[in-house]
C-alpha cells in the first residue's frame, strides 16, 4: 500500500475526518448526560426519604455510567446502520440533512421525556422500569388514560418539544460539522462491524443483575440502573424457564417438602408422594367442625387496600367502615399479599399457587381448566361469579375467569355509569350492580359465590363529589382509600338489608398493598393486607395473629363452610395453624421470598438464595446465619407451583 493510501486511511480518525460519525457521537454523549440527569434526580430523592446514603453513591454513579455508555451504544446502533448504508452524497444532501436534523430533535424529544417518565415512574414503584412498565403497554387504552389523568403530560410534552428544539439549535454547528470530510464506505463497513461486535459481547458479558449485585440496598441498584435497559431485560425475561434462572432442588424433595408444609389435622393424601399426578392431591375433611354451612359468600376484592390504611390494623386510621365492621367479624392481623400487582392477588386468592416470577399466572398462556377455588366450589353447588367494574378485557382477567369456571360480570354488562374513570365504574355503582346480581341469583335459587374487584382506590384519584371527607379531585391516595371504604360502608349497609343477609359470609380482603418501597430486596410491611370476615349468625368476633398469606384465604373460608372436598390448593386453612407454623410467601420484580419464624428466605434471579431476620416492629430486615431449612422450604413451594402449571399437573382432569 502506497504511503499516501496509508495516511488517507489514518486520517479517518483524526478530527477532521469523523464525518457522520460526529452525530453518532453527540447523539450518544446526549443520551449519557441525559441519563446523569435522570440518576441525580433519583438519587437526590432517595437521599431525601432516606431510602440510600451517600456512601453508596460513588459505586452507584459508576455502575449506573457502565450502564448507561451500553444502552446508549445499543440504541445508536440504528443510527451506526444509517451511516453505514446511505452514500456520502445522499446522506449530505439536502433531504439527507433535513432527515437527520428532524431525527436528531425527535430523539432529544425522547430522551428529555425519559427524563420525567423515569420520574414519575420512581415516585410510583421505587424503582426503575420494570416488568411492571413492560405489562402496562400492553394496555395503553388504560393506561395512556390513566397518565394523562394523573399527570401534567401537555405540560411535559410541551416542556420537552421546546427543550429538544433548544438544543438542536444550539449544537446546529456540532451537526453541520458531521456532513463535512464524508468517511468512506469501506472504512463505515469496519467500524459498523467493531460496534456491532461491541454491542454483542456486551450483551453477553455483561447483566443488569451482575452490575447490581455488589449492592445491599434496593434502591441503591435502582439508582444505578439504566431505565431503558432494565426495561428491554425485563422484557427479553418475560417468559423464563424457572428451574434455570432460580434455585431448585430434586423434585422428589421439593415434593416432599411441600407436603409437609401443607399437612394438617384434616387432610389425606390421596396417593404416594412419587405417584404420577399432582402431588399435593388430597382429602379435606372438615366434618369435625359440624354439617357444612350453605351460606352465600361474597369477597369484596379492595384495590390497593394496604393494613398500613386501616384502624383496626394500626394503619392511618381512614377506613372507619371497614374497622366497624372487622369489630363484628373474624379478623385476620398478620397476613400477607403475595405481591404487588392485582393479578397476583387474584393468582393467590383463586389458586393458592405461589407468585412465581415473571408473571401470575392470571396472564399465563396455558392457563385454562386450572384447579382453583371454582372447581371446589361448583362441586359444592355454588354459581361462581367474578364482577368487574373495569373491562375484564385489561390484564386478560376475562380470558382467565371463564376458562376456569368463572361466570364474568364486567362493565360492558351494566348499565351507563354515573361516574367513571379510565379503570372502571365507581365502587359505589359497582357494589349496586353487583347486589342487583345477587338479587337475581338468589331468586333463581343459585348459591352466592363472587369475587368483586374494585377500582376506585388508584390513580388518578377521582372520584363522584359531595361526599364528606372525599375531595372529588386532588385527595390523592387518602382520598382513594377513604372513597373506598365509603362504598364499602354503603354496600355493608345495603346488604344487610336483603332478606338472605343472614345466610352471607362476606369478606373483605385488599389485592396488595398500595406501594412497595423501601429499600430492602422485600420490603415486607408493605405487603400486610386487610382480611376480614363477617358472618354474625355464624361466627363470634375475634382477631387471629397467626402469621399467614393471601394463599391461604381459599382454604380458611372453605374451612368456616365446613366443607369437606379434594383440594390440590397449596394454600392451608389459617384456623387449624399452629402458632409457629404460619409462614408468608412473597413476589418482588424478580425476587421470591418466604418468611417464617422472624426470618426471611429470598431467592434471586441467577440462583442466589439469601436469609435475613426481621423485625416487625422496626420493620427492618438484618442480616441473618444461613437457615437451611426456611431456604430449601421456600425453594421447594416455588419450584413445585412453577413444575405443576408448567406441566399440566395443576390442571383439571
Amino acid at each position: 500500500m502506497a504511503e499516501s493510501e496509508i495516511a488517507r486511511d489514518a486520517s479517518a480518525w483524526t478530527p477532521a475526518r469523523r464525518g457522520q460519525y460526529r452525530h453518532l457521537i453527540l447523539l450518544w454523549l446526549l443520551f449519557l448526560a441525559t441519563s446523569l440527569v435522570t440518576r441525580i434526580v433519583l438519587a437526590s430523592v432517595s437521599l431525601q426519604a432516606g431510602l440510600i446514603t451517600f456512601i453508596q453513591l460513588p459505586y452507584a454513579f459508576a455502575a449506573g455510567l457502565l450502564l448507561d455508555a451500553l444502552t446508549g451504544l445499543y440504541l445508536c446502533l440504528p443510527l451506526a446502520i444509517w451511516i453505514w448504508l446511505m452514500p456520502a452524497r445522499w446522506y449530505a444532501s439536502r433531504v439527507g440533512r433535513l432527515i437527520l436534523r428532524a431525527g436528531f430533535a425527535i430523539s432529544v424529544f425522547g430522551l428529555l421525556y425519559l427524563i420525567a417518565a423515569e420520574y414519575f415512574f420512581f415516585d410510583e414503584f421505587n424503582a426503575r422500569f420494570n416488568y411492571t412498565a413492560v405489562e402496562y403497554l400492553i394496555y395503553p387504552t388504560e393506561v395512556i388514560g390513566n397518565i394523562r389523568d394523573s399527570y401534567p403530560v401537555d405540560t411535559v410534552l410541551l416542556l420537552c418539544a421546546l427543550g429538544a428544539l433548544l438544543i438542536t439549535f444550539l449544537l446546529r454547528r456540532r451537526i453541520a460539522r458531521g456532513f463535512a470530510d464524508p468517511v468512506r464506505f469501506a472504512r463505515r463497513s469496519l467500524v459498523t462491524t467493531l460496534l456491532v461486535i461491541a454491542s454483542a459481547v456486551s450483551a453477553w458479558t455483561v447483566s443488569l443483575e451482575s452490575v447490581q449485585s455488589l449492592q445491599e440496598n434496593r434502591i441503591a441498584e435502582e439508582v444505578a440502573a439504566n431505565g431503558v435497559y432494565s426495561f428491554f431485560s425485563a422484557l427479553r425475561n418475560a417468559r423464563i424457564d424457572y428451574a434455570r434462572y432460580y434455585a431448585t432442588l430434586p423434585e422428589a424433595e421439593a415434593i416432599a417438602r411441600v407436603r409437609e408444609l401443607l399437612q394438617q389435622s384434616n387432610t389425606r393424601w390421596l396417593a404416594a408422594a412419587d405417584a404420577p399426578g399432582n402431588p399435593i392431591a388430597r382429602a379435606v375433611d372438615n366434618s369435625d367442625l359440624g354439617p357444612p354451612r350453605p351460606m352465600h359468600v361474597i369477597f369484596l376484592f379492595e384495590e390497593s387496600m394496604g393494613a398500613e390504611f386501616v384502624g383496626s390494623l394500626g394503619g392511618k386510621g381512614w377506613t372507619p367502615n371497614i374497622d366497624r365492621i372487622a369489630a363484628e367479624s373474624l379478623s385476620f392481623t398478620h397476613l400477607y399479599a403475595s405481591g404487588t400487582r392485582t393479578v397476583r392477588g387474584m393468582e393467590a386468592l383463586t389458586t393458592s399457587l405461589a407468585p412465581v416470577p415473571p408473571e401470575s399466572v392470571v396472564k399465563r398462556t396455558g392457563n385454562e381448566n386450572l384447579f382453583n377455588l371454582s372447581t371446589i366450589m361448583r362441586k359444592q353447588g355454588y354459581s361462581p361469579t367474578f364482577i368487574y367494574g373495569g373491562y375484564g378485557s385489561f390484564d386478560d382477567m376475562n380470558a382467565y375467569y371463564q376458562a376456569n369456571g368463572w361466570r364474568v360480570i364486567d362493565r360492558t354488562d351494566m348499565p351507563k355509569p354515573r361516574f367513571a374513570t379510565v379503570w372502571g365504574i365507581s365502587d359505589e355503582e359497582l357494589f349496586e350492580n353487583a347486589l342487583v346480581e345477587f338479587d337475581q341469583q338468589v331468586a333463581r335459587g343459585e348459591r352466592i359465590f363472587s369475587l368483586v374487584m374494585s377500582t376506585s382506590n388508584h390513580r388518578p384519584y377521582l372520584f363522584p363529589a359531595g361526599i364528606p371527607g372525599v375531595k372529588a379531585e386532588g385527595g390523592g391516595r387518602e382520598a382513594g382509600v377513604r372513597y373506598a371504604d365509603h362504598a364499602i360502608g354503603r354496600f355493608f349497609d345495603q346488604l344487610q338489608e336483603k332478606p338472605w343477609y343472614k345466610d352471607t359470609i362476606l369478606v373483605i380482603a385488599g389485592d396488595h398493598g398500595a406501594r412497595v418501597y423501601g429499600r430492602a430486596q422485600i420490603p415486607v410491611s408493605n405487603y400486610t393486607i386487610p382480611f376480614v370476615v363477617h358472618a354474625p349468625s355464624i361466627i363470634a368476633p375475634r382477631r387471629v395473629d397467626t402469621l399467614s398469606s393471601q394463599v391461604d384465604i381459599g382454604p380458611t373460608v372453605l374451612g368456616l363452610l365446613h366443607l369437606s372436598y379434594e383440594s390440590w390448593l397449596p394454600g392451608r386453612d389459617i384456623l387449624r395453624m399452629g402458632v409457629d407454623d404460619g409462614y408468608a410467601i412473597f413476589n418482588h420484580n424478580r425476587n421470591v421470598a418466604m418468611m417464617r419464624g422472624g426470618e426471611l428466605a429470598t431467592l434471586g434471579f441467577r440462583k442466589t438464595i439469601n436469609t435475613e431476620r426481621y423485625d416487625p416492629s422496626s420493620d427492618q430486615l438484618s442480616p441473618a446465619g444461613v437457615n437451611l431449612d426456611l431456604e430449601r422450604d421456600t425453594q421447594a413451594l416455588f419450584q413445585l407451583s412453577w413444575e405443576m402449571f408448567a406441566d399440566g399437573r395443576q390442571r383439571e382432569k
